[in-house]
């Protein structure tokens, strides 16, 4: 049975090789369709990016160490269980990286003029990728009406072992502000 982790919770990590799903539902419409982006940055341990490439999205699908990869850009978030995912595989990780910080972003939010306020029963979710098991899963309660890009947690190393944050923080300044934060 999946652990249901509120905003804060830690839980460790015990499988090698997982995915993280992440899924929305929009509650508004505005004339356009809601594209919402998956983004992994691979930090070292001045919280940065280690390397402009371990800046994983829907330009750049696989980091370099191939410990991470995205598996394509759903452009409407249309349909039920995860609208991304994401494959990682820690064995394989880059010994630099010591955080993988998940975030989402609306596409073009302000000419469109969407936030995260219009979207509704959000979640970042980890199941083990050999057998379908969910280990643990975050669904967003909070109301981000002015924001346009959200943390929805992080994975980062502690003597040995991988945890996952919950994190749940919001930006108003779209994928940029994560941009300016980790680079």
């Amino acid at each position: 049975m999946a652990i249901n982790l509120q905003k804060g919770q830690r839980e460790n990590i015990n499988a090698p090789k997982f995915t993280i799903g992440l899924g929305w539902d929009t509650n508004q419409s505005t004339g356009f369709d809601f594209d919402l982006d998956a983004s992994v940055f691979m930090l070292g341990d001045n919280k940065k990016l280690v390397t402009d490439e371990h800046f994983v999205f829907y330009n750049n699908l696989r980091s370099p160490d191939g410990a991470v990869e995205h598996t394509g850009d759903n452009l409407t978030g249309a349909g039920d269980g995860d609208d991304e995912q994401l494959r990682v595989d820690l064995s394989k990780i880059d010994p630099r990286v010591k955080e993988i910080c998940i975030v989402v972003t609306i596409h073009e939010a302000e000419n469109r003029r969407q936030n995260f306020g219009q979207v509704r029963n959000s979640f970042v979710r980890i199941f083990d990728s050999a057998t379908e098991h969910e280990i643990l899963k975050y669904e967003l309660e909070e109301d981000f009406s002015i924001e346009t890009a959200v943390e929805f947690g992080r994975i980062y190393q502690r003597e040995g072992t991988w945890r996952f944050e919950a994190v749940g923080a919001g930006m108003k300044g779209g994928l940029q502000d994560y941009l300016n934060k980790y680079n």
